[in-house]
């Protein structure tokens, strides 16, 4: 049913103060986690590859030792969303408004709603981030896992087990980043934590361990590890509003990985349907968020 002159029934009559019930909007917080780029095709797909491993030791007089295990590991596959929402209102509805410029065919709020549900989208990567979907593909496990496979090896970038944010547990996720993580082929590789990202229930604690000049929630009078590491935490942290935890935090890394495809952008538009005079109003995107490599984000799920 489209929208009809009983349910704007107080929009017909003159002497109304104002109209209310559109807010302000969260200003987009997902370009600060995923990296944007336009698209073209259908389908995205990204292979990751194995290089070179280490070079081997040589005696006098001996052949060369080879590596010709180079070549295609992972191939991760993104299918872009396609996004839509309309609505239908009757000509007496518009005609008899007295109010459309406070309540109109186009001003109700149909970008706001395609905003915050990107954000959903985007934020449903990390929020889902430990169930492996085939649709992706890649590597054969989850975005976030204890154990994404190499060569001869496998490493995580998520702790066993998950741990509650603080101090010690921020520190050792920047310290097993820096350590442990590797390439396909086994090669260390230059990896730092460079922002955290929680949920606005654990901003007081992130709060306290970026601010504090001393090390924070002790009474020792260290210096602050967390301000000092110079290569880490460079961005700071940031709260994201759509991650559904509570609990969970993410510390993103100076490696490429999350990335935002952009098919179409969003696009209004309206007609009237010939035989009812009704005004017929919709909207239509297509895009898709997704990653293509688990170094760019390490993850943890606690439950309380």
């Amino acid at each position: 049913m489209p929208v009809a002159l009983s349910q704007i029934r107080d929009l017909l009559l003159p002497g109304l103060w104002g109209v209310s019930g559109k807010y302000p909007m969260i200003e987009r917080q997902w370009p600060k986690v995923f990296r944007q780029t336009d698209s073209n095709m259908a389908f995205e797909r990204r292979a990751s590859m194995r290089y070179l491993g280490l070079a081997q030791l040589k005696q006098e007089g001996a052949p060369t030792s080879f590596d010709n295990a180079a070549g295609q590991r992972f191939v991760y596959n993104a299918e872009h969303l396609e996004i839509g929402l309309g609505y239908a209102i009757t000509r007496k509805a518009i005609d008899d408004n007295l109010y459309k410029g406070e309540f109109g065919p186009s001003n109700d709020g149909l970008m706001e709603s395609f905003k915050e549900t990107e954000e959903i989208y985007a934020a449903n990567v990390f929020n889902t981030g430990t169930t492996y979907s085939a649709a992706t593909g890649g590597d054969g496990v989850a975005l976030f896992s204890t154990a994404h496979p190499i060569d001869g090896a496998t490493i995580g970038n998520q702790p066993s087990p998950d741990v509650d944010l603080n101090e010690s547990s921020l520190l050792n996720a920047a310290i097993s980043i820096r350590s442990t993580w590797k390439d396909n082929a086994g090669l260390k590789i230059h990896a730092r934590g460079r922002k955290l990202i929680v949920p606005s229930q654990l901003e007081p604690i992130a709060l306290r361990l970026f601010r504090s000049e001393l090390r924070p929630g002790t009474a020792n009078n260290d210096v602050n590890a967390i301000q000092g590491m110079n290569e880490s935490f460079k961005e700071g942290f940031m709260v994201w509003d759509y991650l559904t935890s509570s609990y969970a935090w993410f510390l993103l890394t100076n490696h490429d990985g999350l990335i935002w495809f952009n098919r179409k952008p969003f696009e209004m538009d309206m007609s009237v349907e010939f035989t009812t005079d009704n005004l017929l109003v919709k909207g239509y995107q297509r895009y898709v968020p997704t990653y293509y490599d688990w170094r760019a984000v390490y993850g943890t799920f606690p439950t309380s």
